[in-house]
């Protein structure tokens, strides 16, 4: 079991190796210029968050997203932060309304 445990987390981490590496040579000006905008400041990064795990119902999955922007150096700690936290938020509400 305990090498079962350490191969998926193994995997997990060379698949989030992975997506570091594209999203460095995938990003463009857009893709910089966009994630600028949207966590220009706190509130827009927590509303940016909340938004974009509305739409793809996964807050861990928005949570690596952030985490592979952060490695590719398109967002800084203090842009991230806020995403996550909305990230939590936006899957709270979804699950309040589904309630």
């Amino acid at each position: 079991m305990l090498l079962q445990v350490f191969g998926g987390l193994a995997l997990f981490l060379y698949g989030t190796d992975s997506l570091c590496r594209a999203v460095q040579q995938g990003a463009g000006r857009r893709l910089r210029s966009l994630l600028a905008r949207c966590t220009a400041n706190p509130v827009a990064g927590l509303l940016t968050g909340a938004a974009v795990t509305a739409v793809l119902q996964s807050s861990s999955a928005v949570t690596v997203m952030v985490i592979a922007f952060l490695a590719a150096g398109l967002l800084q700690l203090r842009q991230a932060v806020p995403v996550v936290f909305g990230a939590n938020i936006g899957t709270t509400v979804t699950a309040q309304l589904l309630a």
